[in-house]
């Protein structure tokens, strides 16, 4: 079953600076796979599902991403 990584509310409008996983890569519920930028801070997602990193669906330098905006898509 697809499990979605969303971008949250609180950093909608950011930029995906860097994504810390790859596809193929092994997720575990809390890691860290990209890190966000707005015009007044710098974040870490985690995500909060376990599973193979399956699609990127933002790609590294995403501007204005709005929240809710699928970046990407775990398998089982």
């Amino acid at each position: 079953m697809p499990m979605n990584i969303v971008m949250p509310e609180s950093m909608a409008g950011g930029t995906l600076t860097r994504w810390l996983k790859q596809v193929g890569d092994r997720i575990g519920i809390g890691d860290v796979v990209a890190e966000i930028e707005t015009d007044k801070t710098s974040m870490q997602i985690e995500s909060p599902y376990e599973g193979v990193l399956a699609e990127i669906h933002a790609p590294e330098g995403s501007a204005d991403i709005p929240a809710d905006t699928v970046l990407a898509v775990l398998h089982d």
